[in-house]
């Protein structure tokens, strides 16, 4: 299939880019393309006009400063995998990316992107979630920074304006001793998480959890911050009878159901997940992969 017919425009600058945002109606960003051009294909999206972000100036990098990682829109998946940074500070990021699709895929594909797409069964956006991440906007009114909790707004939809762009994401790092841990379900390797656990968490020197995060992805329009078992765990020892208990909470999130699962299936999945990727995170649990 071919896409329909449109104007090309290929910006060297943030301002640029902007600017024609601003000028011109009923306009798409082409990123990694890794979305975009497939819905192009299929006419599911019928822009006027494509501003093509590649040749942007200052929208690619990874950096550590203050307790902050930030990485650039542009920054393919590819880079992330292979950066020792992430690797080091970030280790629910590395390991959710290893699960986005394939290595053509991530060649190509950028995070800000993924997170513009808001898919609700994409990786990215449930990192986002369990790291509070921010997400900063470049605007005709200059810049700005959005707190994940308020980013996605709708299915597929983040609460930019139609003449803004995101131009970096901001990671609060947690301790250097903290533990990840990203499982997901799919049907095969490289698809889209039917529903996936993404957890975080710090223990004290005697074994209690200090702090924790737990977000569930695919369940909902978007990624569900398990704010029960975050209190419920708080202030434990990790133990798997502990984790099983405080899991059962997420049999309650209001869960969509669509033909690859019912919604009493993800709640499900919800439950199963959470307390696996604890588990994972605490050495209690398997390190195999979940599919």
């Amino acid at each position: 299939m071919k896409p329909p017919p449109f104007q090309y425009h290929d910006p060297k600058t943030v301002a640029e880019a902007v600017s024609l945002l601003g000028s011109l109606d009923n306009a798409k960003l082409l990123a990694g393309g890794q979305s975009l051009m497939p819905m192009l294909n299929m006419r599911f999206v019928l822009p006027d006009h494509v501003i093509d972000l590649n040749r942007v100036e200052g929208l690619s990098g990874i950096k550590e400063a203050g307790g902050v990682l930030e990485i650039g829109a542009m920054t393919r998946q590819r880079d992330i995998e292979f950066s020792d940074l992430v690797k080091t500070k970030c280790p629910l990021l590395h390991q959710a990316i290893m699960q986005i699709g394939h290595r053509q895929t991530r060649n190509r594909g950028t995070i800000g992107g993924s997170l513009c797409h808001l898919d609700p069964a994409a990786e990215l956006p449930s990192v986002a979630a369990a790291h509070d991440a921010t997400i900063v906007v470049a605007g005709p009114n200059g810049q700005r920074e959005i707190k994940f909790a308020n980013f996605p707004v709708a299915f597929m939809t983040p609460s930019i304006e139609l003449n803004e762009m995101v131009t970096a994401i901001r990671f609060p790092l947690w301790s250097a001793n903290h533990k990840a841990a990203f499982v997901e379900f799919s049907r095969r390797h490289g698809d889209f998480a039917i529903v996936s656990a993404a957890v975080l968490l710090e223990q004290d020197g005697g074994g209690k959890i200090s702090r924790a995060s737990v977000t569930i992805g695919g369940v909902a329009v978007a990624p569900v911050r398990a704010t029960a078992v975050e209190q419920a765990i708080t202030g434990q020892v990790a133990s798997v009878d502990l984790f099983r208990t405080a899991c059962e909470s997420c049999r309650t999130i209001e869960a969509l159901a669509d033909v690859h699962a019912s919604a009493d299936y993800r709640q499900h999945l919800a439950a199963v997940l959470s307390r696996r990727a604890l588990e994972r995170a605490t050495g209690l649990g398997s390190q195999a992969a979940v599919h």
